[in-house]
């Protein structure tokens, strides 16, 4: 079975700071993937170089068997992206960047349909500004769903969500996991991390200190608890360099 992505060395300097070194993971199809670290670990590094939004210095990544500087527009067709951070027109509502989004791709899924799942249906008159923090993040989501695509990249995708709302998020991507999606994901909740994904990467200073499932990374460490095993690997009271 084939890959789904697929990263082998890739390396990313920025001047003197290394900020991914010889970082190498797979992703199979149907998988949950994370990847995570603190704040100026590289996992925005690593995620923009697989996507190829970021040149890398070095090494190699396949998405879907594509090259992703080389095939972007044919990828694209076939990937969904949410980044926690979006900017989008102050005037647009919701049905009308859902309805802009579906109309870059040549087999969209129904929007109408993405909104009732995520429970935001009666918010498409809405002017995206008028969203509250949560809202606004389920629309991303739903926004990186409209391709109808094999994989999806989601970062911190329940940042702003109650406990409830995490819930019911968790349950709709577990569904579409069991449809054939994959998933590539980055958190900071331990618990999320637990519930969804296969394996994870843990990444500190640029480089990987894990690699393996859930119960793997607590066997490897000296704690019982996940959020603990995490905590070790990454020593995150360890100031580091910030969005890298």
């Amino acid at each position: 079975m084939q890959e789904v992505i697929r990263v082998e060395r890739l390396t990313k300097s920025y001047g003197r700071l290394l900020a991914a070194n010889n970082i190498s993971f797979s992703v199979m199809p149907g998988m949950v993937f994370g990847l995570l670290g603190a704040n100026g670990a590289g996992k925005s590094t690593v995620i923009e170089c697989v996507l190829g939004t970021k040149r890398m210095d070095g090494g190699q990544v396949s998405i879907l068997g594509m090259n992703p500087l080389a095939h972007r527009k044919k990828l694209f067709e076939k990937v969904g992206v949410q980044f926690q951070e979006s900017n989008y027109q102050d005037q647009i509502t919701v049905a009308e960047l859902c309805k802009v989004t579906a109309s870059l791709y040549q087999r969209p899924a129904d929007p109408n349909e993405l909104l009732k799942r995520f429970g935001i249906a009666g918010k498409q008159k809405n002017l995206v500004r008028e969203l509250s923090g949560g809202q606004r993040q389920r629309l991303f989501i739903v926004l990186a769903l409209i391709p109808d695509p094999k994989a999806v990249f989601l970062d911190e995708l329940t940042t702003g969500l109650d406990a409830k709302a995490r819930r019911e998020v968790w349950n709709i991507l577990s569904g579409l996991k069991k449809k054939g999606l994959t998933i590539f994901l980055t958190s900071h909740f331990m618990d999320e991390v637990e519930a969804l994904c296969d394996q994870v990467c843990i990444l500190k200073k640029g480089e990987i200190v894990f690699y393996g499932t859930v119960p793997q990374a607590i066997k490897g460490s000296p704690c019982s608890k996940f959020e603990d095993a995490y905590l070790w690997y990454t020593s995150e009271e360890e100031q580091a360099d910030e969005n890298v």
